[in-house]
């Protein structure tokens, strides 16, 4: 290949522009091109030029990363101890959402919402509830258990409608499933994985917001919630790979399916053919970006060569 042809070469695979010149060569090489290292240099240098005076536009995945924390019931009692029986009617006041912490993916704001002076929790999830249906996918720890249904309970009391369905990441499932970690708390995690603690907290301060109304115990709680917001994007960053991915990333950027279904590029190389239990071919590809494998159909996969 020339220097003209390499180039072309890498406007179409831009992938490619994150190489080195002699492993670009080698990647070349092994799809039969001939070419010299100086060319390659050249084509990396004056390519990657182009690329950063041309704004993109490119689409990305929309990720919410959110946390609630939640008041508990109030209810009748003439006595404590283990083995009691308490009663629906018993209930005296319902428990509700406090706050909710969210952020997106890539950004650094963390955003709150919290109950209001009556401890109504209206405002708070029609606000949340319109950032929800805005993710791509949402990511919770125990989303699927506790967070998700919390949060459609409210929302059912309230009248506020929600989608039926909600593409999750729930990475208290993930671990319980992928791993074995001596505990599943994401606490735990976060520091097993490095990135720190939650901010220590006790039922004292549950008590002085839900029975004292105290504004700045509601603001401990609300740091509280954040920053473990923060700690869960750090633990999925990490987790993610681990699962086949919950969206296909080309395609909400506007590529082709065969592009790669975790950085959206065509960037990927074929690694080896298996099958399904019925017997349907699929062909296990290598996303060259991210370094992770994932799987593609037969008929997709014959698209991607026909466009090499």
């Amino acid at each position: 290949m020339n220097l003209d042809e390499i180039k072309d070469f890498l406007r179409n695979k831009p992938g490619y522009l994150k190489e080195g010149s002699k492993r670009l060569r080698n990647h070349l090489k092994n799809k039969g091109f001939e070419t010299t290292i100086t060319n390659c240099k050249t084509a990396l240098r004056e390519v990657n030029a182009e690329s950063r005076s041309i704004p993109t536009n490119k689409i990305v995945p929309r990720i919410l990363f959110y946390d609630i924390e939640t008041s508990y019931n109030i209810v009748k009692s003439w006595r404590v101890g283990y083995n009691m029986t308490i009663q629906p009617g018993d209930i005296i006041q319902e428990r509700k959402i406090i706050c909710v912490s969210y952020k997106w993916l890539g950004e650094d704001v963390v955003y709150n919402w919290h109950w209001d002076d009556l401890q109504d929790d209206y405002t708070l999830l029609d606000n949340f509830i319109e950032v929800l249906n805005q993710a791509d996918l949402i990511v919770a720890h125990n989303g699927d258990g506790y967070d998700l249904p919390w949060i459609r309970t409210r929302a059912l009391v309230h009248g506020i409608p929600m989608r039926v369905n909600y593409k999750q990441f729930d990475t208290l499932k993930v671990v319980r499933r992928k791993f074995n970690f001596n505990s599943n708390k994401l606490d735990y995690i976060s520091e097993f994985l490095g990135f720190g603690n939650k901010i220590k907290t006790d039922m004292s301060l549950w008590d002085d917001i839900i029975l004292r109304h105290s504004d700045e115990a509601l603001q401990k709680m609300i740091e509280y919630c954040n920053k473990d917001v923060v700690l869960l994007e750090k633990v999925y960053n990490k987790l993610q790979y681990h699962e086949a991915p919950y969206y296909h990333a080309g395609v909400i950027q506007g590529q082709p399916k065969y592009t790669s279904p975790f950085s959206g590029t065509a960037n990927i190389d074929f690694s080896h053919t298996t099958t399904t239990p019925s017997g349907s071919i699929k062909r296990v590809m290598k996303d060259l970006e991210t370094g992770q494998f994932f799987d593609m159909s037969d008929a997709n996969y014959r698209k991607y060569q026909l466009n090499q």
